[in-house]
């Protein structure tokens, strides 16, 4: 992992101000609507929106921005989405494995869009020595996460549980400058571990630019800022379990904020569903192809962008009890929560603010 840059160091924020944002989705969370009560001058305004089968936060310091800012981030999405959708099968990604499994065709031109998105895939699996790791598609459907988390069954027949390393992110060849992928036959790529943080990171970054104010997108639990902040910073409820943000977190919560970069949180809490006797979640360790142990039920880090820091936050839930000194050795502010609630931060984690 890189060194954390200046967003690793977000600091409290204090003062007059909404208790918001901070709300976190089906998925892991995230940033929430502006709570009541007097607000600073440049308190941003939000709106929110579900898409790439998550929930959309759009906040931005200027309140005549919005609805431009959505409109742009709408479209932002969802190009995303038809580049990189492991579930839809008309996304570019799924017509590259129809192609694939053809006898002897395994390397074809990809689009800007996709060649950024694989790009940073395997730069997270690089940086983790193969903790996150994109070629995980076929072991997570095996495991029936096959299709949108909100059309996968709660409950099903027994699956049989295999101990089987996943192909391997090193067997993928990939040409930044030709944008030429080549990909062993039989070997689908998933990009859900990578993709969202940078879309955030991306539109975040683009919107900023285009109405020239402070911006906060979160994709789940996958935010990323850019743009002058507001005074006290973005302030960010972090937790483990659905909630909306005008109601008391059920389990351990704090309220942080950043200035800049990005913060995301990993949760084996969430995407969980039951096969037979199983409880199943949708971080594997590509070790085993199976759902890496739970140590940490969730995992906060704060990063110069919001990819890294949720490269850390995955990695870090694959790693489990080996996370505290890796997190520590990179310098990155994270916020790590035990089966049984227990809390430890590291990295000079923000202190929690009101």
């Amino acid at each position: 992992m890189p060194p954390p840059g200046p967003a690793a160091q977000g600091t409290a924020s204090s003062g007059p101000g909404p208790a918001g944002p901070g709300r976190p989705d089906a998925d892991t969370p995230g940033p929430g609507p502006l709570g009541t009560g007097p607000q600073e001058p440049d308190s941003p305004v939000a709106a929110d929106w579900r898409a790439l089968g998550t929930q959309v936060w759009l906040l931005v310091t200027d309140p005549g921005q919005l609805a431009e800012g959505r409109r742009v981030l709408e479209a932002d999405l969802d190009a995303v989405d038809r580049a990189c959708s492991r579930f839809r099968p008309d996304s570019e990604l799924m017509r590259l494995g129809a192609v694939a499994g053809q006898a002897g065709v395994n390397t074809a031109e990809v689009s800007p869009l996709l060649a950024e998105a694989i790009a940073v895939a395997l730069r997270a699996a690089r940086l983790t020595d193969g903790d996150v790791d994109p070629t995980v598609a076929d072991a997570m459907s095996a495991l029936g996460y096959d299709r949108d988390f909100a059309l996968l069954p709660e409950a099903g027949p027994p699956v049989r549980l295999t101990v089987r390393a996943v192909p391997g992110w090193r067997q993928v060849r990939f040409d930044e400058r030709s944008r030429l992928l080549t990909l062993p036959p039989g070997v689908h790529l998933d990009l859900g571990a990578t993709a969202k943080a940078w879309a955030a990171d991306r539109s975040a970054a683009r919107l900023s630019r285009a109405l020239g104010c402070g911006v906060l997108v979160g994709l789940g639990g996958d935010i990323a800022v850019a743009g002058p902040a507001p005074e006290s910073g973005w302030r960010i409820r972090v937790q483990d379990t659905t909630g909306r943000p005008e109601d008391p977190p059920p389990g351990p919560a704090a309220v942080v904020a950043i200035q800049e970069g990005g913060l995301a949180t990993s949760s084996t809490t969430a995407r969980r569903w039951r096969r037979g006797g199983d409880v199943l979640h949708h971080i594997l360790d590509p070790r085993t192809g199976l759902p890496a142990p739970v140590h940490w039920r969730t995992v906060s880090v704060a990063a110069a962008t919001c990819v890294d820091a949720n490269t850390a936050s995955t990695a870090a839930i694959i790693r489990g009890p080996r996370a505290l000194d890796w997190l520590s050795n990179l310098g990155l502010p994270a916020r790590l929560v035990d089966g049984a609630g227990t809390v430890r931060t590291v990295g000079g984690w923000p202190a929690e603010t009101r």
